[in-house]
C-alpha cells in the first residue's frame, strides 16, 4: 500500500527544500495539493519522484522541483491574481491557488483544459478559472496580473503576456531560439513601457504554440517586442548552466546533495572519465551517504570478479578463501 502523504512530506524535503526552495508557502502548498491526482492512471506511485511525467495530447506534467521553481520565481503572496499559459494537468495552477486570491489558466487543448476543470471541482479548488485558447494572447477582461508563468518555451516573452503585467509584476517564462531547449526568464514590469530581466538558467519545456509563440511546424513566428532570445549557446555554456557546485568529498556536505535520490529503488552511479580517482573517491562518499542515511542494502559493481569476490565475502562476514591470491594487485590497485 502506498503511503502518497509520506511520499508528499518527502518530496517536500528532499527534492524542494534541501535544493534551495525556501518560500514557506510555496513548500506549505506543495505540501497540501495531492500531485496523485493529478497524473495519469498508473503512474500514481511515481507522482513524488523529481521528475516530469506524461500527460494526455503528448504533453507533460513537469518535475514538482521546476513547479516551486517558477512559483518561488514569480513571489506570488495572498491578494494576488495569477495567469498560467498551459494549465497541462492543473497541479502547477492548484498549487497556486493555494497561495493567492485568484488563478487564471490558459490550455489549448481542450480535453486537457476539461479535465484540470473536473479535478479542481473534485478538489474544492473554486478560485481557479480555466480557459481553452491561444496563451499566448493572454487573458485581457482578466489583466492586470501580479504575475504571469508560463508552462511552455518560446522565443521570446509574448508581448500580450508583458503587457497584461501590473507593474511590479513578475512574468516568468522559458524562452530560446530551439523550441526544446530554453532559458528560464523572469521578467519584471518596472514601468509603463519598461521592464527588467534575469535569467535563472538552462531548462526543457515543450513548445509554446500560438500566435505569439512557435507554429505547429516549429518554424519562428516573430514577436513585435520579443523579450529575452536566447542566441545559440556553446556546449562549454550548457554544461556550465546546468552544472551544480560540489564541495570536497571529505565534506559530509557532498554526500548530502545526493539525499534527492535517497528515495529511489535503483540508483545508477556512472561517469565519463573512465576511472579517474576522484570519481573513486565521489563514488565511495555517494554510496556510503546512501548506505548510512537511506537504508541501501545492495551495491551492484562491474568488477574483476576475484576482487568484487573478496568484498563479497567481507561485508557478509564470511572468511577469505584459503590460499587465495591477494585481491587488487591488477585492477584496481
Amino acid at each position: 500500500m502506498l503511503d502518497l502523504s509520506h511520499a508528499r512530506n518527502r518530496m517536500v524535503e528532499v527534492h524542494l527544500s534541501r535544493r534551495g526552495i525556501h518560500d514557506r508557502e510555496v513548500l506549505e502548498a506543495m505540501r497540501e495539493v495531492p500531485r496523485e491526482a493529478f497524473v495519469a492512471p498508473g503512474f500514481e506511485e511515481f507522482a513524488y519522484e523529481d521528475g516530469p511525467l506524461p500527460i494526455a495530447e503528448g504533453q507533460t506534467i513537469s518535475q514538482p522541483y521546476i513547479v516551486a521553481l517558477m512559483i518561488e520565481m514569480a513571489e506570488i503572496g495572498p491578494g494576488d491574481h495569477v495567469l498560467e499559459v498551459g494549465t497541462g494537468s492543473g497541479y502547477a495552477a492548484a498549487v497556486m491557488s493555494r497561495i493567492v486570491e485568484r488563478v487564471y489558466t490558459i490550455e489549448r487543448h481542450a480535453g486537457l483544459a476539461e479535465t484540470a476543470r473536473r479535478r479542481f471541482q473534485e478538489l474544492g479548488y473554486d478560485n481557479i478559472e480555466v480557459r481553452t485558447g491561444d496563451g499566448t494572447k493572454g487573458w485581457p477582461d482578466a489583466a492586470p496580473f501580479d504575475a504571469i508563468l508560463v508552462a511552455a518555451g518560446g522565443p521570446g516573452a509574448p508581448l500580450a503576456l508583458q503587457e497584461q503585467l501590473d507593474v511590479g509584476g513578475r512574468l516568468v517564462i522559458p524562452v530560446g531560439d530551439d523550441p526544446h531547449d530554453q532559458r528560464l526568464l523572469k521578467v519584471t514590469r518596472t514601468g509603463a513601457a519598461t521592464y527588467s530581466e534575469e535569467d535563472f538558467g538552462g531548462v526543457r519545456f515543450v513548445p509554446l504554440i500560438g500566435e505569439q509563440g512557435w507554429p505547429e511546424s516549429g518554424n519562428r513566428i516573430a514577436n513585435d517586442r520579443p523579450s529575452g532570445r536566447a542566441r545559440t549557446r556553446s556546449l562549454p555554456e550548457m554544461i556550465a548552466a546546468a552544472a551544480e557546485p560540489l564541495p570536497d568529498f571529505d565534506d559530509p556536505a557532498f554526500g548530502k546533495l545526493f539525499d534527492r535520490f535517497g528515495d529511489r529503488r535503483v540508483v545508477l552511479l556512472g561517469e565519463a572519465s573512465h576511472g579517474t580517482s576522484e570519481f573513486y573517491r565521489a563514488r565511495a562518499a555517494i554510496t556510503r551517504r546512501l548506505i548510512e542515511k537511506h537504508g541501501f542494502t545492495i551495491v551492484a559493481v562491474e568488477a574483476d570478479w576475484p576482487d568484487a569476490a573478496a568484498i563479497d565475502r567481507y561485508v557478509r562476514h564470511r572468511p577469505p578463501r584459503a590460499n587465495a591470491d591477494p585481491p587488487f594487485q591488477r585492477f584496481p590497485t
